[in-house]
């Protein structure tokens, strides 16, 4: 560092880095030139401090923030009253860009090595003589220059009032004291070398002086007492604790390494535990570490030096270790036998304390008394616990004692601790103390008892009133009868039942219903009052409980249903009022056999049964009587209706039908006109069909109008069943080679066959003209090709069908009706009247029930004759 003067006492320029750390050295500013009797020094900037000898220090670490920071040293002589400035101003160091050197311009300067002085040793505490030569310091161009010699530093000063000084004219140091190194382990001088007018040839040199440590420390125990505890009769070897202690002198040297040992022990026994010399752990020595013997230790522990060498410093400390209770002993009992005495019928009170003796230390669970009964209570009428202060047992009477049933009671009790047994290692198996106690029941007059107290009455649901259900009698313990004793229910209670009060026996007073409101629970509690001539009273209770009985008939929740085409079964299910066993399963039977054969029952769970129809039964509306037995045998009657309906959804039977006679069974007024109407329309097509074929062969000459193939020749339709019905005639053939004819049976087939001279006759003698009739001609006969003219077979049917429409078109009241076709898109299935072939053309409309089971395919036939 260089120190320059500019216009002495008014400015000064220190050159230095941007980065400057706490107490570093900044400069030196000859303060005597500018004020030889100075005696005031300051700063006007507290970052930096100026020391008497003109060093100027910093005090916290600093930066450069700017290109110069300025500052002004005060001087001031008080008793002069002189005072002046130095200015002082940090300019930064220009750093220095490192060039590229060649080989060419490589410069080899011999540069001087500096003498670097090793660091000084002082011992510490040294007893001089003082002053004592620490070491010497000199500058290389002392030779050259008259030198002055001066330091700085902590302790260092300009004349032997301080711990260290150096001589202006020589540099050596002295030290004027013996220093103690826990105080000052080690001291830094800033040796300076100046010429007489202030200019520093040399760098400040810094010279170390450590101060040798010297063993004069003793080592001391962290704590002035150590406490430990440890569980009697633990094992060797489980560490109980670590005693520390420490050392001011210098760390790892022989000053600071430590031994410790114990030095006696109290109570002195066999030593009970063992020191580790280096680590200060304390552990158990002695195998039968026992609390009831031995409740605590007091050890006597040393600490040395020098590694416990004898001429080491050394102390002492004190340990206490104490032993901690475990559940080694068994409580016993103070007495084998104990007896007391108790009035009989008394309850919760208290009749005998017992005692216990445990080693155990008080109060802890392993000296905590737990009282048992162990034999000689079986009704539980004692109850014995543990007064938690005296640790005493309290045997108490918690339910009434009967001096006639049992004069004296014997019972034995034992005693455990809270806490679990732990054994020591020389120790045997603890056995459970146990103690007998006599008690003794003192005789009392007391009153009636009912025997049993609680008496279950069940009633059938629905009793007559009065009926007698029990008797409930109590009698004197001291006799053991009942004579004298009087019965009484008080007021209060529910109001089921009476007694008498001489006999005991209990009626009903009321008819028991469980579906009334305060039977709905089943179940009501009495309680009955006895007392003997003296006046004493007893209680009992009557328990009466309603037994469900099979009063409600098991009916169908729902017995009116539509049935659509798809013949879906129906789900009946029934309800009982009745609780089990007099209710579900429920059996269902159809009470009519006509319906029976045409309806089924099949079971689905025990509430429900399928209803179905056995086969193609007609369409129509069937009232079925259902029967439903439940479980206890009653039976109870329904009747089903269901709407057997033509419909794929229910909502589309407007519920009008037409019962049909014998069978309960009817059906719809425009079904009927249908079944009419598509069944006219094919007696139309075979007259027609039996017209084309008349009886023996005629030649004719077809005319214009002929219309051909305008019927199919059939003969054979599908078969089916035999139609029994006066509507139905047969045609009758007027020679014997031909004509119509109607065959019933298995199969119904029409035949037409042509021959000479046959004819249609008129049905039942009327009017008509047949077409056979309508064909004849003179001449002789020709082979008929079953051809005729459109005329002829319209002046044949035309009359007839008309006829039959005017008959279709009208309701069952004879009157005129208007709409009576709806539209039908569906064919369904074969009609269960079979072939149509035996219907005849008769106007009457007298029995036509069975056109009630043709399917309504029709419909569409007739829809179509009529918009024709």
């Amino acid at each position: 560092v260089l120190s320059l003067c500019c216009e002495a006492c008014k400015k000064v320029i220190f050159h230095v880095p941007s980065e400057l750390e706490a107490d570093t050295l900044v400069g030196r500013v000859d303060l005597k030139e500018c004020l030889q009797s100075a005696k005031f020094i300051s700063s006007s900037d507290g970052n930096f401090k100026v020391l008497e000898d003109g060093s100027v220090y910093t005090t916290s670490a600093l930066s450069l923030s700017a290109e110069k920071k300025t500052f002004t040293i005060l001087l001031k002589d008080i008793q002069e009253q002189v005072q002046k400035k130095i200015h002082v101003s940090l300019v930064e160091e220009e750093k220095k860009t490192p060039k590229t050197r060649h080989a060419r311009d490589t410069v080899l300067k011999r540069t001087k090595r500096r003498w670097g002085p090793i660091p000084s040793v002082m011992i510490e505490n040294s007893l001089g003589p003082f002053p004592l030569q620490i070491q010497q310091v000199q500058s290389d161009t002392a030779q050259n220059y008259t030198i002055y010699y001066s330091a700085s530093g902590p302790g260092i000063d300009q004349d032997p009032k301080g711990l260290f000084y150096i001589e202006r004219e020589t540099g050596n140091i002295f030290a004027t004291r013996a220093v103690d190194r826990e105080q000052y382990p080690s001291f830094q001088i800033i040796c300076f070398a100046t010429t007489p007018d202030g200019y520093s040839p040399e760098v400040p040199l810094v010279h170390t002086i450590r101060i040798e440590d010297d063993n004069d420390n003793a080592p001391y125990f962290t704590q002035d007492l150590f406490e430990f505890c440890v569980p009697e009769n633990s094992r060797p070897g489980v560490v109980v604790g670590k005693v520390m202690a420490e050392d001011r002198d210098e760390p790892y040297t022989l000053h600071t390494t430590l031994k410790y040992r114990i030095v006696s022990q109290n109570p002195p026994i066999t030593p009970a535990f063992s020191l580790h010399g280096d680590t200060g752990v304390i552990s158990v020595l002695l195998p039968q570490l026992d609390r009831e013997l031995v409740p605590s230790y007091t050890l006597l522990v040393e600490v040395r030096d020098m590694a416990g060498q004898p001429f080491g410093l050394c102390t002492t400390g004190t340990v206490v270790i104490k032993i901690e209770d475990t559940n080694d002993n068994a409580p016993s009992f103070k007495q084998m036998q104990y007896e007391t005495r108790v009035e009989e019928n008394r309850v919760n009170v208290e009749i005998l304390r017992v005692s216990v003796v445990d080693l155990d230390e008080p109060g802890s669970p392993g000296s905590g008394a737990v009282y048992e009964i162990i034999r000689g209570n079986d009704d539980q009428a004692f109850e014995i616990t543990t007064d938690k202060n005296t640790n005493e047992g309290i045997l108490c009477v918690v339910k009434g004692l009967d001096y006639e049933t049992a004069k004296q009671r014997v019972l034995v009790i034992g005693v455990n601790n809270e806490a679990p047994y732990l054994l020591a290692p020389h120790s045997q198996q603890l056995s459970q103390s146990t103690s007998s106690v006599t008690v003794h029941v003192l005789d009392v007059d007391e009153g009636p008892v009912f025997k049993p107290c609680l008496l279950r009455l069940d009633v059938k649901e629905c009793e007559d009133v009065g009926t007698a259900i029990g008797r409930f009698v109590a009698e004197d313990p001291e006799t053991g009868n009942s004579e004298g004793i009087r019965y009484r229910i008080p007021p209060g209670q529910c109001n089921w039942i009476n007694i008498d009060d001489k006999s005991g026996e209990v009626r009903t007073v009321r008819i028991l219903d469980r579906d009334i409101g305060e039977m709905r629970r089943g179940q009501c509690n009495v309680t009955v009052l006895a007392i003997d001539r003296n006046g004493k009273t007893g209680t009992g209770t009557i328990q009466v409980c309603i037994v469900p009985g099979n009063k409600n008939f098991p009916r169908i929740t729902q017995t009116d249903y539509i049935m659509c085409r798809d013949r879906k079964p129906i789900c009946l299910t029934a309800q009982d009022g009745d609780e089990a066993p007099y209710s579900a399963p429920f059996v269902y039977r159809i009470t009519d056999r006509n319906l029976a054969s045409m309806w089924k029952l099949t079971p689905h769970d025990d509430n429900s049964w399928y209803l179905s129809p056995k086969g193609d039964i007609p369409y129509g509306i069937y009232e079925i009587p259902v029967s439903v037995i439940d479980n206890g045998g009653k039976i109870g009657e329904n009747t089903v209706r269901v709407n057997l309906c033509d419909c794929v959804t229910p909502t589309e039977c407007d519920g009008r039908a037409r019962q049909l006679s014998g069978g309960n069974v009817t059906l719809g007024l425009w079904a009927i006109l249908a079944m009419i109407l598509g069944s006219l329309l094919l007696l139309l097509i075979l007259i027609t069909i039996c017209g084309c074929c008349g009886a023996g062969v005629m030649h004719r000459q077809v005319t214009d109008d002929c219309a051909n193939h305008n019927l199919i020749i059939s003969n054979t339709e599908a078969p089916g069943e035999e139609v029994m019905d006066h509507n139905v005639i047969p045609l009758q053939n007027t020679c014997d080679q031909g004509g119509y004819g109607v065959k019933t049976g298995e199969q119904q087939t029409f035949e037409m066959v042509k021959g000479r001279g046959h004819t249609l006759d008129s049905v039942k003698g009327g009017g008509h003209q047949t077409l056979g009739s309508l064909k004849e001609v003179g001449g002789p006969p020709m082979m008929d090709t079953c051809r005729y003219s459109y005329s002829e077979w319209h002046n044949f049917t035309h009359p007839r069908l008309g006829e039959k429409v005017h008959l279709c078109r009208q309701d069952e009241e004879q009157k005129h009706s208007e709409d009576y076709l709806l539209s039908y898109n569906y064919e369904g299935k074969g009609s269960l009247a079979g072939s149509v072939g035996c219907c005849s053309d008769q106007h009457e409309e007298e029995a036509l029930d069975f056109l009630d089971q043709l399917e309504p395919k029709f419909r569409t036939l007739a829809e179509t004759c009529i918009k024709r």
